[in-house]
């Protein structure tokens, strides 16, 4: 068979994704499935669930925020090619498809009594539980790094008001000062995210403040699309972005906020006019309050349906869950969510569930016109979820400049494609 183009993949990848055939429902067999969590993952489960299960199944969302802000596209703000409310989407669509929207953060769990409560003091039953709760921060793992030094230091890794906060740094700064990024150790959300900032960075950089520079003080010594970043950044940007291993200086271990400086392992200390410091990350707290993530901070899932392995009922999806060789992006979350929702619609009918199969695509913005990629599907094969092999695949090397402006295209279209299809 000949291999799939880029195009031809991500067509099929978003057409498979949301073409389930709709579980039957039996008679009588309805039931009630709480979906925690308005992103990707959540949403898409939330609306799948109703698709699927129809009148015979109440479906509610419980989302804190009236409008979720996407990390996907959220470094096309900071680099000036967006702005904030592009990237922001509401949930009155899902209303009028019949799902109970609940703008609220969930406080607790009962597994016996299969509830949830709310800050607002609502109690929600469930016969199935799913939790899209994205993630958090392992706040102390850097010293002098918390919550409150992150309102000066932004990570800017939950899309909103600190994506806004580090914009306007970067509008701040004088040219020639130097921007200091420093990502986080595996396993983190969206692993190609980090490099794709400090390229949208370096775009706005080169533009608006051309005698400044980009400075990733990396934990890692390799990372996700290392050598197509490298290439279009030396292409593109040329010295304007440097990056430093983990081997050669440490990881960030410390940070004076007040100076504007991260300081590593190796005693290395680089100050920077602005500091875009990435903590270390876990399951979203609703995870914990659920009681469904082990000591890794992370929630451990059978990979078939997703289904938690230490709450009976109870699925975990997203970012939040373990489900490795999947990586945590918005394209695999949604994909998750709609299958989950149809094993979720298939248990209250008493069926059991088909073996899933799962897609995802990653672009990266380089430049405004110059993206790069990395597709795959994943199945159950042999008992465990598995990469299919010769499915998808990474952006060459060494590409013409319009193959890369088409994949910057193919980037904007992904977007608005996923965009529409889960909050649309």
């Amino acid at each position: 068979m000949s291999r799939l183009t880029r195009r031809e993949f991500t067509a099929a990848a978003g057409a498979s994704a949301a073409a389930f055939a709709a579980p039957a429902v039996a008679q009588g067999k309805g039931g009630r499935i709480v979906v925690v969590g308005g992103g990707f993952g959540g949403a898409s489960a939330a609306k799948y669930a109703k698709m699927f299960g129809g009148n015979a199944v109440e479906v509610t969302l419980i989302e804190p925020n009236k409008t979720f802000y996407t990390c996907p596209f959220s470094n096309l703000v900071l680099g000036g090619l967006r702005d904030i409310g592009s990237i922001g989407h509401g949930f009155d669509a899902m209303a009028k498809r019949g799902v109970k929207v609940v703008h609220d953060s969930v406080t607790g769990v009962d597994h016996a009594k299969k509830t949830v409560t709310t800050a607002g003091g609502a109690t929600i039953g469930w016969d199935k539980l799913i939790l899209s709760p994205g993630i958090d921060f392992q706040w102390g793992k850097i010293k002098g790094y918390d919550a409150a030094a992150a309102e000066k230091m932004p990570h800017a890794w939950k899309a909103g008001p600190q994506t806004v906060v580090l914009r306007k740094q970067l509008e701040a700064m004088d040219d020639g000062g130097v921007v200091v990024l420093a990502p986080p150790g595996n396993p983190f959300r969206c692993p190609p995210g980090p490099y794709e900032r400090a390229s949208m960075i370096a775009h706005y950089l080169k533009t608006k403040k051309p005698k400044s520079k980009v400075l990733i003080v990396d934990s890692k010594d390799k990372f996700s699309k290392m050598p197509l970043f490298m290439e279009g950044w030396k292409k593109v940007y040329g010295p304007m972005i440097e990056w430093i291993p983990q081997k050669k200086d440490g990881p960030v271990t410390e940070v004076d906020v007040a100076n504007n400086t991260v300081i590593t392992e190796f005693g290395a200390k680089h100050k920077g006019a602005v500091v875009n410091l990435i903590p270390p990350q876990k399951a979203g707290d609703v995870a914990d309050i659920a009681g469904v993530t082990n000591k890794s901070g992370w929630a451990p899932v059978d990979r078939r349906t997703f289904a938690s392995t230490m709450q009976k009922d109870v699925h975990v999806i997203g970012d939040a869950s373990i489900a490795s060789p999947m990586p945590k992006s918005g394209f695999s979350a949604s994909s998750q969510g709609k299958v989950v929702a149809a094993a979720a619609v298939d248990a209250l009918a008493g069926k059991n569930p088909a073996d899933p199969s799962f897609a995802n695509t990653c672009y990266s913005l380089v430049a405004p016109e110059y993206g790069i990629s990395v597709a795959k599907v994943y199945a159950w094969q042999g008992g465990k979820l598995v990469g299919v092999k010769g499915s998808g695949g990474v952006s060459p090397k060494g590409a013409a400049a319009s193959f890369r402006a088409e994949e910057a295209r193919y980037a904007s279209g992904w977007y608005a494609s996923i965009a529409a299809d889960i909050w649309g």
